[in-house]
């Protein structure tokens, strides 16, 4: 899941630079989005796993 935030983040730098902004802001919110998916999975995996024990 880390690989996707970089990549869209990668992909987002690149179209920032050559001018498309729309599309740098598109890529950027996916990336935002699934980091935030990605902290509560962690969250949840970390609390389960102490739970657990």
């Amino acid at each position: 899941m880390i690989r996707l935030i970089v990549i869209f983040l990668i992909i987002a730098l690149v179209a920032a630079i050559f001018g498309f902004g729309g599309l740098a802001e598109g890529f950027a919110d996916i990336a935002k989005i699934i980091f935030y998916i990605f902290l509560v999975l962690l969250v949840i995996s970390l609390l389960s796993r102490l739970f657990r024990r």
